[in-house]
Order: C-alpha cells, then structure tokens, then sequence
C-alpha cells in the first residue's frame, strides 16, 4: 500500500483544503466488530482459480492474504498481477528503485509466510502513484491476464486512493466476475457509512492457520511498518493494521 493521496496543504497556502479522508485519524478497530457480524458470510472454497490484482506491494495480502492461503492450501491455481513496485511510498525519502527491489522482495517473502510460494507473478511496472493517468493501458491488459480464471480480486473502485480506484475501475470494465476488497475504507469509513456499499458487502471467514498466515505475512513488509523518518510515521500504523488480522476478510461483490 502506498499512502500517496493528497494531503494538507502547506501552512503558507492562501487557499487551505481539508485533508483527505486517508489523512484522517482513522476509525478505531473496536467500532468495526460488532458491525462486521451483521454482514453475510460465505466461504469460497469452490473456485478453482483466482487472479488478484495489486495496485501496490500488500495491498493483496491485507485485504484478501486469508482467501489467498486457504485457496493455496485447496489446491487452487493462483496468478497475483502487480500493478506498480510501490515505489512512491517513501516519496523523498532515499532512492526509489531500491524501495521497490525491496518491496518485490517482501511481497515473495509474504507468499511464502501464506503457503502460497507458487503463486504466478506478473509485474506490469507501472508508475506508483500515476494510475489514473494510465487507467486506459491497465484496462487493456487486464482481459488476457485474467482471462481463463473463476474470480477477479481487485481493490475496491471507491476506497479513497486513486490508485486503487484506478485498478478496480479498469477490472470491472472487462473482467469477469470481480470481487472487490477494500483497503483504506476501514480507515476513513465508519459503521453504516452511507458512502459505502454494505448490500453488497460479505464476509469470507478465515480458519486459525489461515488468519495466523496472513499475520505472518504482512509482517514481512518491514518497509511499511517501520518508521520512515524521525518526522514521518509508518505507512501502515498499528491501528491500521488491526483492519487486517482479523478472523474474517470483507469482499463487495
């Protein structure tokens, strides 16, 4: 995940905007469990295949690590398309090209922790943080990488980020059958948001092992998780990250 949305302005500007809703304090995890036992769950262990669709490194695992283990573990043939190396998630900070060697890193090191090290990898290289922009180019490629496959994972097309905006809208103008995660909406949506979807909202319950996979794995982004300087935090805070290990993953259909 790169937390690229546009932030406050600087002090200095004569015209000042309020921070984008990622930039908000964020819903605390408390509020979200009494909500998510109110939405349908069903299990997934019929599909054969599946690709999922990454705008950055872990987006994937935080919002569907779970169903990629137990899918794995089923026996399911699993193909994960990287949109971008995430380049831009430490925008200024040390060199580009190095973080995102290393992000491609942990993404390899995370499927291994979900027992899913034969997962097919395909990096399109697009630009992190430019998606929008190239939105067009993703939707083109997108139907013969997904083609052949039961379901589409993709981020949620309204989750806030223009990146995974981008990739969802692109995979649901051509792909069969595509269920969305959401990634940042645990951050700035609360329950019963009405900017949110919840009819068609469900839940995926995950099994101990695979939920203490999925913690495993987003352990090994140690480049989200850390500390990026002495004034700039994680990308992924703690409160952030508690969205993510619990026992059941949210799909929209």
């Amino acid at each position: 995940m790169s937390r690229a949305a546009p932030g406050s302005p600087a002090p200095s500007d004569p015209h000042p905007i309020d921070p984008h809703p990622i930039d908000a304090p964020g819903t605390d995890e408390r509020s979200w469990i009494a909500w998510l036992n109110t939405l349908p769950g069903t299990g997934m262990a019929g599909l054969a295949s599946a690709v999922i669709v990454a705008a950055h490194p872990d987006d994937e695992i935080l919002g569907v690590g779970g169903l990629i283990s137990e899918l794995s573990a089923a026996g399911a043939r699993l193909r994960l398309i990287a949109v971008t190396d995430g380049e831009n998630s430490h925008r200024g900070l040390g060199d580009p090209a190095a973080l995102a060697r290393r992000r491609t890193g942990e993404t390899a090191a995370a499927l291994r922790a979900l027992g899913a090290e034969t997962t097919e990898v395909i990096r399109l290289g697009l630009p992190d943080s430019e998606l929008a922009s190239r939105e067009d180019e993703l939707a083109a490629a997108l139907p013969r990488l997904t083609s052949g496959f039961d379901a589409c994972l993709v981020p949620w097309d309204h989750d806030m980020h223009p990146d995974h905006e981008a990739v969802g809208r692109a995979a649901r103008r051509y792909c069969p059958r595509v269920l969305c995660y959401p990634v940042w909406m645990w951050h700035w949506a609360s329950p019963g948001d009405g900017r949110v979807p919840w009819h068609l909202a469900f839940g995926v319950p995950l099994s101990p092992q695979a939920a203490a996979r999925k913690r495993a794995a987003i352990g090994c982004f140690l480049s989200q998780t850390e500390i990026r300087s002495p004034e700039l935090g994680p990308v992924l805070s703690a409160g952030m990250i508690a969205h993510f290990t619990r026992t059941t993953e949210i799909l929209f259909r």
